[in-house]
């Protein structure tokens, strides 16, 4: 009976140790059907007026949930750390396209979110005293590896400077994001530390949009925008700052890394894209990167 026991309390201790993980982890999937939705919405439309937009959207709705339950008292909360959270993100998004103008999506994306988690693994040695471990550097690496293998072969072989630096801002900013909101759940709840958070956003990026809201309430907008601000957004950042409470910011950027993962697959499976040989070895190696920090990272915690 004691062994059955000790056995119920191993296995229990393992699936909620694991549990952070995948809530990343079904974040960053979330986050990778954002390319394939885009291609619903009519063409022409400015990048950061679509970001302003699902901002608004997702940050909007959660907000207007927390303040129905009372979950916000404006003179206590975090607001350092929510407006260094919202304008991390706000920069991300802005950096990272117009990056992909010099360098085409492809290039932009793999020095984007290759060098994300790298910046992550840096700033919370450097600032908070935490320093990565062997597992996280051994997925680190088989994931940016095949992230880098995953977008060869896409016929966009531009490296302009400017877009590279860009790009590496824009990785170093959703590094800085991820720690910015570490400390602010540390502080605050989940729902409403991703309600302000966005809710701010989008008014920093509303203003800088240049095509302003109109174009949203067409019958060919609405829905995937809805789609991208309430799953893609509110839901998906929600599932982000929940494992983040539990994990370290370095692992959840790294995790992170299956954004593009899904991302490739969508347009495999549902707008017919063609991956090479290259690529799926790229898609293995990511899939190798996250077993190995999901279940390694198991083993050190048990």
């Amino acid at each position: 009976m004691l062994r059955l026991h000790l056995m119920d309390n191993l296995i229990g201790g393992s699936v909620m140790n694991i549990i952070p993980y995948l809530f990343v982890l079904c974040a960053a999937m979330l986050w990778g059907t954002v390319g394939t939705t885009q291609t619903y919405l009519e063409e022409g439309i400015s990048p950061i007026a679509v970001a302003g937009v699902r901002s608004a959207i997702g940050g909007g709705v959660l907000l207007i949930t927390v303040l129905m339950m009372r979950k916000i008292r404006f003179q206590q909360w975090s607001w350092k750390w929510t407006i260094l959270a919202a304008l991390t993100i706000a920069l991300f998004q802005s950096l990272f396209f117009t990056s992909v103008r010099f360098t085409g999506v492809a290039v932009g994306t793999v020095v984007t979110i290759g060098s994300s988690p790298v910046f992550s693994g840096i700033i919370e040695w450097l600032f908070f005293q935490k320093r990565p471990n062997r597992i996280w550097g051994i997925a680190t690496s088989l994931s940016i590896v095949g992230c880098v293998m995953l977008f060869m072969n896409k016929g966009e072989t531009t490296v302009h400077p400017v877009g590279i630096l860009l790009a590496l801002c824009a990785g170093a900013m959703f590094a800085l994001y991820t720690n910015c909101s570490k400390q602010l759940t540390e502080r605050e709840e989940t729902l409403p530390a991703v309600a302000m958070t966005f809710t701010i956003c989008a008014l920093i990026l509303l203003p800088f949009s240049g095509d302003g809201v109109t174009w949203v309430f067409s019958f060919q907008n609405i829905w995937p925008m809805l789609f991208m601000g309430l799953a893609a957004t509110s839901l998906a950042y929600v599932l982000f700052l929940a494992g983040l409470e539990k994990i370290s910011s370095s692992s959840a950027v790294t995790l992170s890394l299956a954004e593009p993962l899904t991302a490739a697959l969508l347009g495999v499976f549902l707008i017919g894209e063609y991956l090479s040989p290259t690529s799926w070895l790229g898609v293995i190696l990511l899939l190798g990167g996250i077993v190995v920090l999901t279940v390694g990272s198991r083993k050190v915690a048990t």
